[in-house]
């Protein structure tokens, strides 16, 4: 099963606020335990602001 199956029943709006508000957990949403999700947890460490164009690059492009 691909995860872009399990996010489809999450409305994207909400997974742009979700990706605002925490972004790894919206980018776990969205493709799960990938290299994206530990490269947003690293931005995300480094500063909120990388983290969060990240995850909204990934909500968005998938």
């Amino acid at each position: 099963m691909s995860t872009t199956q399990s996010t489809s029943s999450i409305p994207l709006a909400l997974r742009i606020i979700i990706a605002i508000l925490l972004p790894p957990v919206a980018v776990f949403l969205q493709v799960g335990m990938s290299m994206h999700f530990w490269l947003n947890i690293g931005l995300t460490l480094c500063g909120y602001i990388p983290g969060l164009v990240h995850g909204l690059w990934v909500v968005i492009k998938k």
